[in-house]
């Protein structure tokens, strides 16, 4: 009996205790900024708490989950029944999309630890023109300097454009030069005449249907500005892309007719004294009905020439591609070594219309 009464008297002077601590409570714990500009910068939120013990309250910290969250709050003793604050400001600046952020609160409540909130979305801030467009052409500002044409079926044209902006005071006069037009190449300018603050559009057309090129775009055009023509990297437009026939429309027949073509995938030239020329041919079989065209044979690299067969190949039959390697770079001779190339074949064989062949060799 008197350990029971021993054991309600502790439990007693517990409550007791507790009832003299400081009770913290909160008007809200959750605050919805709602959608904010990021342009418009810091938003700022007040929390209000009370006391609701019988002893001063004090916050002995307030802890955000992110930098980019300050919380500023109430240092003094809160006395029973007064109020204090927490004021958190959040800085959106870089972080665009929705956000959602906790804030700790330690303190000497009965409940020593509290979580309180704040979520929104961030709004991003428009773009400035310097972002916009990076890349200077002497006074014109562009927002890219390459063009990818992607795959092109053949037969198709393939346009794509790039965007400019005069960010000057005066007026500038834009062009586009085409120094290859032998590759099917066709530019466009929306505006021959771009006044202060104005954009407009670069636009280059490919017309695969006018040409026998296939496989690998490889071409530039490049940018007049104010009638000054400069064949120079800051003026040039990379363009790229791949022309390849179009299988699509092929029937059941026509497919079970059409060439296949066997190569090997790699070539090995032996060795190349430095400074010297090697030769070869690399056999290319069509075990398909119809006769095989090789369209077109890229080598990847300055230092090797390539040539196709000029008819096509019967079935059953094989052609020869050229192939020839100089062990020369810069018109010095290669240093000792191994060596690897890489080639692509494009032909008309539906079910592999470009293939790769590695050609390796050693320079002594």
């Amino acid at each position: 009996m008197k350990k029971i009464l021993s054991s309600l008297a502790l439990v007693l002077c517990a409550v007791a205790v507790m009832g003299q601590k400081p009770v913290i409570t909160f008007e809200k714990t959750e605050h919805d900024f709602g959608k904010i500009n990021e342009a418009d910068g810091r938003v700022t939120t007040v929390f209000t708490l009370k006391n609701e013990g019988m002893e001063p309250l004090v916050l002995s910290n307030v802890r955000a989950s992110c930098g980019c969250t300050t919380p500023k709050w109430t240092r003094e003793p809160i006395e029973p029944g007064q109020t204090g604050e927490i004021t958190v400001t959040y800085n959106p600046n870089g972080r665009p999309g929705r956000f959602q952020k906790t804030i700790t609160v330690t303190s000497n409540a009965t409940e020593a630890t509290k979580k309180l909130q704040i979520k929104g979305e961030v709004i991003p801030k428009p773009a400035k023109p310097v972002n916009n467009y990076p890349y200077k052409m002497g006074e014109l500002s562009l927002k890219a300097k390459q063009m990818d044409f992607g795959t092109i079926k053949k037969g198709e044209i393939g346009t794509r454009e790039i965007e400019y902006a005069n960010k000057t005071d005066k007026e500038l006069t834009v062009a586009l030069s085409l120094p290859n037009k032998d590759l099917f190449v066709d530019g466009q300018v929306t505006l021959a005449t771009v006044k202060p603050n104005e954009t407009g559009k670069l636009i280059v057309v490919v017309n695969s249907a006018d040409n026998a090129l296939y496989g690998p775009i490889n071409s530039a055009v490049y940018v007049v500005v104010n009638g000054q023509q400069v064949i120079s990297d800051e003026y040039r437009i990379n363009l790229k892309g791949e022309v390849m026939e179009d299988f699509s429309k092929l029937s059941v027949e026509e497919k079970q007719a059409a060439p296949i073509s066997m190569l090997s995938e790699k070539a090995d030239f032996g060795v190349i004294a430095a400074g010297k020329v090697a030769k070869k041919n690399l056999a290319i079989q069509n075990m398909g009905t119809n006769p095989l065209m090789v369209r077109r044979v890229v080598a990847l690299t300055d230092d090797v020439k390539v040539s196709a067969p000029k008819a096509g190949i019967k079935s059953g039959k094989k052609g020869d591609i050229k192939v020839e390697i100089k062990a020369l770079k810069d018109g010095k001779a290669l240093e000792a070594g191994e060596y690897t190339r890489e080639i692509l074949v494009i032909t008309n064989d539906p079910n592999a219309p470009k293939r790769t062949v590695a050609v390796h060799f050693t320079v002594k």
